[in-house]
């Protein structure tokens, strides 16, 4: 039978031998995580083809200007085209269709933004609400639920006679009446950028701040996407955007404003190969992009290129997939966008 002194000692061999395995299983495993990540840097995994899973994409809507002749010098921070990724994700976007209670719908959008039911049909899917108790007007396009909203200030130039709200007032007015119809987006967390205006000639133009404007637009842009900016057709403005009065009656807080919204389907998507920045540079210095906003540019005039990175193109309008485009940015305001997936599957 053991003594006291005996098991003594073997409780503190057993407690020493179960140190000793402890050090030995963390010091396998470390030694085994460093093999493994020395063996992927030396033998790195085969990359995931893309998937192209929706075969042939549509041509993107891209507003085809009139472009100048130019010539281009890259001058980015170190000097060079900047690196990307072989491919990116393309999105379904659900397609809107009418139906039979498509006006009402819309009738029931109308009176949730406070105008009247009663509508003036404009077209076969564009139709006309008044509002309760002001001089604004509503147009909404019934199928796809764009609208815009547009108020008579020469009947009632009230509006323009009050210093504006400031931005982030004019923004939770513009949530809070969206959030109300049931119109706020749950990816309309973009950026929100703003402007301040006043009238001049019958029209407005940039103010300098808002002691001076009469006005302060406001533009909301939508989320990025796998950390790539979502960018409108106008890279400065936004598909969605709402001009405020500094009155906080209702009907007469909202001057002017446009909302068109298709929503993005995140739960299905495939991924395409893109273009590398080569290619890219490639097709811009031959011209074959798509000029966005000219800026103070002059024909034949040389411009450096200070920035290129990847965007998804939110053009506002319906279209079947968002998808991935290059944006260009270069001196003098200039900005051109070229498709970012490679042309093999691009359709006619």
């Amino acid at each position: 039978m053991a003594t006291l002194t005996e098991s003594s000692i073997y409780a503190r061999r057993s407690l020493r031998y179960f140190i000793y395995f402890v050090i030995f299983i963390i010091i396998t495993r470390f030694s085994l995580n460093v093999l493994i990540a020395v063996y992927k840097k030396v033998f790195p995994p085969a990359p995931t083809p893309p998937t192209v899973a929706f075969g042939k994409l549509p041509k993107l809507p891209f507003l085809d200007k009139q472009k100048p002749q130019l010539t281009f010098t890259l001058e980015t921070v170190d000097g060079s085209l900047p690196t990307f990724k072989d491919q990116a994700r393309v999105y379904f976007m659900p397609k809107i269709s009418a139906n039979l209670l498509s006006l009402d719908f819309a009738k029931e959008k109308a009176q949730r933004l406070g105008f009247t039911p009663d509508a003036v049909q404009i077209s076969d899917s564009i139709f006309r609400f008044s509002h309760r108790t002001s001089n604004a007007s509503l147009e909404m396009n019934i199928v796809t639920g764009s609208f815009s909203i547009s108020y008579d200030l020469a009947a009632d130039p009230s509006p323009l006679l009050v210093k504006p709200p400031l931005p982030e007032v004019g923004a939770g007015t513009v949530k809070q009446m969206l959030s109300g119809a049931n119109l706020m987006p749950t990816d309309l967390t973009g950026p929100i950028k703003n402007s301040f205006l006043k009238t001049q000639g019958g029209g407005f133009i940039e103010a300098l701040s808002l002691s001076d404007s009469s006005l302060v637009r406001l533009d909301f842009f939508r989320k990025s996407f796998d950390e790539m900016p979502s960018i409108t057709k106008n890279p400065i403005q936004a598909n969605i955007w709402f001009m405020l009065s500094g009155l906080r009656e209702k009907g007469r807080d909202v001057i002017a404003g446009e909302y068109h919204y298709f929503p993005v389907d995140e739960e299905q998507f495939a991924t395409y190969p893109i273009k590398s920045s080569e290619v890219v540079w490639q097709e811009l210095t031959h011209g074959n992009y798509f000029l966005t906003n000219q800026g103070s540019v002059q024909d034949g005039e040389n411009i450096k290129i200070r920035k290129i990175y990847l965007a998804y193109f939110d053009p506002g309008v319906y279209v079947e997939f968002f998808q991935p485009i290059f944006v260009i940015e270069g001196d003098k305001d200039f900005v051109a966008y070229i498709p970012a997936v490679t042309n093999d599957y691009y359709g006619e």
